[in-house]
């Protein structure tokens, strides 16, 4: 019966520069009253639903109201792992929640009898539970829930048969809850799968006829990785079928490639010439393209069969020939080298966009034989050794998720004690709000702390009414309760206030059915949540995990996410024989991870107090730079294939060694280490070097050359801005010392 959090996934957009100019106040109220409308989903909620209370009725009609009462939270606390993810994926995390909230009604009603022992196995739980924040948000969560159903079991002292017994009913409840999330499996097996293509194709639908845009984040990049995610559990899937959904996305990310090389290029053209002729050409061809990724997308998310007309393959294909017939007067011009990078890309476009089409028309792959099969996952002992390197990285002081595990520890350990001494029997209440509501980030901590206890005063105020002006009987006890799951998984996980509403009126619900009187429970545990949460905010307040203290690591950790990728390009250009294409994957997924994880620490900036607007467009400036690097690596790549008819000479080896060597430098700044700009290397000079090498006019190199500068002149852009935020901090300390 344990209130559980949702997970704060929400979707993210790109850093805007109106966020610069709000106070933190502001910046806090928006967090606080965002609803986020992608996570509103009722199909989910209705299973959910359908899950707790139908233990509910089983136990009614047998006789057995407590029995299926904790079947009921069982299905309850397992209900907060569920999602509309792919099934493997999902159905693991599920089990994985069951097995941990099994254990802790176990052990929970075990150590009831000892307050002491109780209390101890509390504490060393939080840890485990506080620590499991490395290793993502999904483990994150299944210690979060894991902690709340220890807490509530070591309040209700059990014999070792009620324990087991309790803990076998939890097991049948989470089981039935997962047994409901996944029954479509056998005949919508990979309905994720398309769902997320389907939002990839459509997104690309925008990036086809949109202009470039040097200083956002890589077009796509968000749906993208939701893609990768969601196809993320056929990795051992090797069925036609799921070789097909693979290749889709392989197609979509070349697509992406080639659209924002062309977008670019239209640039190019319209600044040399406005009225360029093959302009309006090219903004046909890309209105042609959304056209047919439109239909792929349609086809994706009906599930029907694709049916096009050859029509408009055939006109892409003369747009592109005539692109190739609309050379400018002088031979050897920007313009006419620019053509050429035209033609190229749409040829390779045209030959994506059927490859596309024939794998969405087909329930078979054409020539599956000749894909690529996906790299077999990690064995077992290695996925475990390295999320216990991770645990063991993150067992110091500089780490935000040990910081985050110290804290919780401590204020559990001091909550159940208070807890325990205010309300013997209903011990878990102040604790549970502490768990909650503590959070290793300092917006995501005081929002959530508001919108817990103002969502549960609201609730027990609805409670209150509904007991008073209801006839309650069991049967209306177990429809509210339906209800109130209902909302609770339906909007609740779109905000946390109406989530806190809808479980703080529902659990006062589930005690009741057991018999205890709802007006004694209502009161105590309105005060006990405003304890529970001004601990947890005081707790953060004591020791605080500043956001502005994580921004120069997750920033540092993108750097060198991006020299990871630079020298997989690199060394493509340079030896293609000797290039691995899954390692240009493996980077490219990496630097996207990366890339998210600094643009969420950057709006949680704002939300902080003693943040400035300028400190504030500090960092929205080094992200914009950084997306501008992002930008030319990702325009380098596209130009690969056109690379290996003329691959670059050595000189760009050395400068490609020397943009590396600056990724390296900016990033080992960023992490406090003492580094002049006087180590740094002269990239323009590097840059110089290797253009002189080259014909500037001969269209072979000038794909290369044009980004290079662009790299250059982002990376020498993003250098000043590091030393001057970085010069603002050291200010900023000395200035808090003297304070």
């Amino acid at each position: 019966m344990a209130s559980a959090p949702t997970t704060s996934t929400a979707g993210r957009k790109p850093v805007k520069p109106e966020h610069q100019q709000a106070s933190p106040l502001k910046a806090l109220w928006r967090i606080v009253t965002h609803i986020d409308r992608s996570k509103i989903n009722a199909w989910q909620a209705l299973r959910n639903m359908v899950g707790v209370i139908a233990p509910l009725i089983v136990g009614y009609a047998l006789g057995m109201p407590r029995g299926g009462l904790a079947m009921a939270s069982g299905a309850l606390n397992v209900s907060y792992s569920d999602g509309s993810d792919p099934y493997r994926q999902r159905a693991k995390r599920m089990l994985a929640s069951t097995a941990w909230c099994s254990i802790a009604v176990l052990l929970g009603g075990l150590t009831a009898h000892s307050n002491a022992l109780a209390i101890v196995l509390a504490t060393l739980w939080a840890f485990s539970a506080g620590m499991l924040v490395a290793l993502g948000s999904t483990a994150a969560d299944v210690g979060v829930i894991s902690t709340v159903v220890l807490l509530v079991y070591s309040a209700q002292p059990l014999t070792p048969y009620q324990a087991l017994q309790a803990a076998a009913l939890a097991l049948c409840g989470g089981l039935l809850q997962i047994a409901l999330s996944v029954a479509l499996w056998p005949v919508r097996r990979y309905e994720p799968e398309r769902r997320a293509l389907a939002t990839l194709y459509f997104e690309l639908v925008r990036v086809a006829t949109r202009p470039a845009e040097a200083t956002s984040a890589p077009p796509a990049t968000r749906e993208i990785a939701q893609a990768h995610e969601a196809l993320s559990g056929l990795a051992t899937d090797m069925s036609l079928s799921a070789l097909r959904y693979r290749s889709l996305l392989s197609q979509a990310e070349r697509i992406r490639l080639s659209l924002s090389t062309l977008a670019r290029l239209r640039s190019r053209l319209a600044r040399e010439n406005a009225f360029h002729p093959a302009i309006a050409t090219l903004d046909q061809y890309r209105a042609n393209a959304a056209n047919l990724l439109g239909t792929i997308a349609n086809s994706l998310l009906s599930g029907k069969e694709i049916h096009l007309e050859t029509d408009r393959l055939v006109l892409g294909i003369a747009l592109g020939a005539q692109l190739g017939r609309t050379p400018s007067e002088a031979p050897q011009n920007f313009a006419n080298a620019a053509l050429r990078d035209v033609k190229f890309q749409a040829d390779a476009l045209d030959g994506q966009l059927r490859a596309a089409i024939d794998l969405t028309r087909n329930a078979t792959p054409a020539g599956a034989a000749e894909f690529e099969k996906r790299e077999a996952s990690q064995p077992l002992w290695l996925r475990f050794t390295s999320r216990v390197a991770t645990l063991r990285a993150n067992l110091n002081l500089r780490s935000a998720a040990f910081r985050h595990a110290i804290r919780l520890t401590i204020s559990i350990a001091l909550g159940d004690a208070l807890g325990r001494m205010l309300h013997p029997y209903r011990a878990y209440w102040i604790p549970m709000t502490i768990v909650l509501v503590l959070k290793p980030e300092f917006a995501v901590t005081f929002s959530r702390g508001v919108l817990r206890i103002a969502g549960t005063l609201l609730g027990l105020l609805l409670a209150t009414a509904l007991f008073h002006f209801l006839p309650i009987h069991t049967a209306t006890e177990i429809v509210l309760i339906g209800l109130f799951t209902f909302f609770a998984r339906w909007i609740g996980p779109a905000n946390y206030g109406i989530f806190g509403v809808a479980i703080s009126a529902l659990i006062v619900m589930l005690i009741s059915i057991t018999g205890v009187a709802p007006k004694e429970l209502i009161a105590a545990r309105g005060i006990n949540t405003m304890i529970g949460g001004a601990f947890a905010l005081a707790a953060y307040a004591v020791w605080p995990t500043w956001e502005r203290n994580r921004v120069p690591d997750l920033f540092a950790a993108l750097l060198d996410a991006y020299r990871q990728s630079l020298r997989s390009i690199t060394r493509k250009l340079l030896d293609p024989a000797s290039a691995s294409a899954r390692e240009r994957e493996r980077t490219r997924q990496a630097a996207r991870t990366a890339r998210s994880n600094l643009e969420t620490s950057i709006e949680r900036l704002a939300a902080e107090p003693g943040i400035s607007a300028s400190q504030l467009a500090q960092a929205n400036a080094m992200l914009a730079s950084s997306h501008r690097f992002a930008h030319a690596m990702i325009a380098l790549e596209a130009g690969i294939p056109q690379a290996e008819a003329a691959a670059p000479r050595l000189e760009f080896g050395a400068f490609g060694d020397a943009a590396e060597r600056t990724l390296q430098l900016l990033s080992a700044k960023l992490r406090g280490e003492r580094v002049t700009e006087r180590v740094f290397p002269d990239l323009r000079e590097a840059y110089l070097r290797f253009t002189q090498t080259t014909d500037p006019r001969l269209e072979r190199y000038a794909f290369v050359n044009v980004e290079a500068d662009r790299m250059t002149n982002s990376l020498n852009t993003l250098r000043e801005q590091i030393f001057a935020w970085q010069r603002g901090l050291t200010a900023q300390s000395g200035k808090d010392a003297n304070n």
